[in-house]
């Protein structure tokens, strides 16, 4: 997740405290994985730096001065530009599912059983993503089914590794 150009996003709308902007990233963005605040602020302190945004009024109440976030015309072309750019296609060839498949056998460990512990554990996340596609509302359903989808994928070659695990074994030891 690239968090200052969704930051830069989200300020695209319109000016944002730093409260709201973690709020609707959070909404959003981190169901897996909420954005700390110390990380929100960081993250606008450069952009301020980088001048993509500006602080804009300063709102007092019962509590600390609120500083309003504004994108600038830097930070708004940025984020078009980020926009418009396709994502690198993913998974890159290097994935530790794969890293330990081919360890356990150099190492002369049962990649088989590794490989029956990592089915277990994507179907189990399969159930969980499967009930929040049932739960949800759109935009958490078609996050569980990019996770799915994903995991389906995950395990149609954890199948076909199985079926081809002596070939795999005799090429990775020689």
């Amino acid at each position: 997740m690239n968090v200052p150009l969704t930051l830069l996003g989200l300020l695209d709308r319109e000016p944002s405290h730093g409260y709201d902007l973690k709020r609707d990233y959070d909404t959003f963005f981190g169901h897996d994985k909420p954005l700390p605040f110390g990380q929100v602020y960081a993250t606008l302190g450069r952009l301020a730096r980088d001048g993509k945004v500006v602080v804009g009024e300063m709102e007092t109440g019962a509590g600390p001065e609120r500083k309003q976030y504004v994108i600038t015309e830097q930070g708004a072309t940025e984020v078009e530009a980020w926009l418009t750019e396709p994502v690198a296609p993913e998974p890159h060839l290097q994935t530790v599912l794969f890293s330990k498949v081919v360890l356990s056998l150099l190492l002369g460990r049962d990649a088989e059983a590794y490989l029956d512990v990592q089915r277990a554990a994507h179907l189990q996340r399969m159930r969980e993503l499967t009930e929040v596609r049932r739960t949800s509302g759109l935009v958490d359903a078609l996050l569980a089914d990019h996770g799915l989808f994903r995991l389906e994928a995950d395990l149609r070659w954890i199948d076909l590794t199985v079926a081809r695990l002596d070939a795999l074994a005799a090429e990775v030891r020689s």
